[in-house]
């Protein structure tokens, strides 16, 4: 764990001193997209982009399920690094990053801005034509994925349609500040009053969002959109670690009735489970974090079944 500073790789971990304990994450910086308008950078080519991911990182996560459900793996190639990340933050294997035989991620970042400062994160979108940063802002990959390469596969389904975007980026904004950002506002916090703010404010929208799947199949509309996979992503690691590793643990998803029915549904979608790894996840969330777990024992448990019936085919009223 660690960031760079000054071209130099800095052990460190977070530090949350100057906000009363509080963890605050680093913006992304690498932002550009990938078009056909005629004075794009990066146009939609095969074979042309490769995608750097951790099966931990629901981040990375929410990639890999774009990649299978638009049809890019024969497009976009990918590389996963090691499941541990100590000090010298992600790894590749042994053998080293297939592109350029890096051993840490840290040196895509420095091979694509020599002067760039702060942590090193996944996912990352590379560019392997220019040999730069495309962009590591799980968000914006997912929309390019979602639209960019359709002249190539022929695959257009919409996860993020017209007509829904503006009741998407508002559930998107609740669910990203107390769901999928507050899972790390409780773990990592390092006071108890900053811990206690984010796990209040987690269960009040477990709360809110499992009387919102009562009432609808998914979170927006009639069908899945980009809402129900920035969620998806943290679900199906919350029992098996944010409950646990972070704290999270006034009740786990197992009783919410309709969240978990619906973690199933998402999770039985065809490719979505061959994105899912939790061995590999609870192996990087309890070696790699010392400051919370020190003796980074693994947890047997729990034991999730998501591949039994769902109920979320049943009929519903709000749409």
């Amino acid at each position: 764990m660690g960031l760079l500073v000054n071209g130099k790789w800095v052990d460190q971990w977070y530090d949350t001193e100057n906000n009363k304990g509080e963890f605050v994450r680093q913006e992304s910086r690498f932002r550009h997209t990938i078009s056909n308008k005629e004075n794009a950078q990066f146009k939609p080519e095969a074979d042309r982009y490769h995608l750097y991911v951790s099966l931990a990182c629901p981040w990375a996560h929410r990639t890999l399920i774009y990649r299978q459900l638009k049809q890019l793996n024969d497009i976009i190639t990918v590389s996963i690094v090691e499941p541990e990340m100590l000090s010298n933050g992600w790894e590749f294997s042994d053998d080293g990053d297939e592109l350029y035989g890096f051993k840490y991620a840290y040196q895509l970042y420095l091979k694509a801005a020599p002067d760039y400062q702060g942590r090193v994160t996944v996912p990352i979108l590379w560019d392997k034509k220019t040999q730069q940063i495309v962009n590591n802002e799980s968000v914006e990959i997912i929309r390019i994925f979602n639209t960019a390469f359709n002249d190539l596969t022929g695959n257009t389904n919409d996860y993020y349609p017209s007509e829904l975007q503006n009741e998407i980026d508002l559930v998107n904004d609740k669910i990203y500040g107390t769901i999928n950002n507050g899972v790390y506002k409780a773990g990592f916090a390092t006071t108890q009053t900053a811990y206690a703010q984010a796990h209040d404010a987690l269960f009040a929208s477990l709360d809110w969002l499992e009387n919102r799947l009562a009432q609808q199949r998914y979170l927006v509309g009639t069908q899945i959109t980009e809402a129900d996979w920035r969620l998806f992503t943290t679900l199906i690691r919350f029992d098996a670690v944010y409950h646990g590793h972070f704290k999270c643990n006034r009740q786990k998803l197992s009783e919410y009735a309709n969240i978990s029915q619906y973690v199933k549904e998402l999770y039985q979608v065809k490719g979505v489970k061959q994105t899912v790894d939790l061995d590999y996840t609870k192996q990087h969330y309890y070696v790699s974090h010392t400051t919370i777990n020190p003796t980074q024992i693994i947890p047997v448990g729990p034991i999730n079944n998501f591949d039994s019936p769902h109920d979320r085919d049943r009929p519903y009223s709000a749409y």
